[in-house]
């Protein structure tokens, strides 16, 4: 992966056709996606089950881009060997997963990812300040975790400190929620630049009629390269 600021559009595999997760994938980078969001979840730090790493290993063949592996689960520390072997490009741990999140970003790293720290709503940029020289990416909740489909919730002001707080390091600030042609140019414009969208980037289509993907997603491209 090399590192820029422009706009990517990372769609969440949480929306797409579960009984056709390859052909979901193939379709939608076909269609321009920048990245590849997969959402695991745990039934305990989050509400809601999802996948793990042997979907993950699954997939990867598909994926041409980047997997954005996004851990909602705790703990996390034992499941990142298996994550990383199962092919992810990012593995992203949120901070309140754990009384150790310094020792889960190296451990990241050690397995050869990048390491991304995500901040729940209730969560203050604060919390990731002393933690960004071991960090890849800051993930900005949106919503509360756990389900696709939820409405935005304003982090603005935090997306703007976490800019500041970035300076000139190589970090992405990337958006988790209820992100759309709307919402997008509202964090854009406050420093994010990968933005993940579910709903918003497959509705409408299939992967027998993909058009539609490409329709959303390059209108939540506009929406947000307006904005800057």
């Amino acid at each position: 992966m090399t590192f820029d600021r422009s706009i990517k559009i990372a769609p969440s595999i949480l929306a797409a056709d579960f009984a056709n997760f390859g052909a979901e994938i193939d379709a939608i980078e076909a269609q321009g996606a920048d990245w590849i969001h997969v959402d695991v979840m745990d039934g305990h730090f989050v509400p809601n089950i999802s996948f793990g790493p042997t979907t993950c290993a699954a997939i990867r063949p598909h994926i041409k881009t980047v997997m954005d592996v996004h851990l909602m689960i705790a703990p996390v520390d034992p499941y990142i060997d298996a994550f990383a072997q199962a092919g992810a490009d990012i593995i992203t741990a949120h901070v309140e997963a754990g009384p150790h999140i310094h020792r889960t970003l190296q451990a990241i790293r050690a397995a050869g990812c990048k390491a991304g720290v995500a901040l729940n709503p209730g969560t203050p940029a604060e919390a990731v300040e002393h933690l960004l020289d071991l960090t890849d990416l800051v993930c900005v909740m949106t919503v509360n975790p756990g389900f696709g489909g939820q409405k935005f919730i304003d982090m603005t002001d935090k997306v703007r400190k976490l800019r500041s707080m970035i300076g000139d390091r190589e970090i992405h600030i990337e958006i988790d929620g209820g992100v759309d042609p709307t919402t997008a140019p509202l964090v854009a414009a406050a420093g994010a630049d990968v933005l993940v969208a579910g709903s918003a980037a497959f509705r409408g289509g299939s992967v027998s009629n993909p058009a539609p993907y490409g329709d959303n997603i390059r209108a939540i491209r506009a929406a947000a390269e307006g904005a800057l």
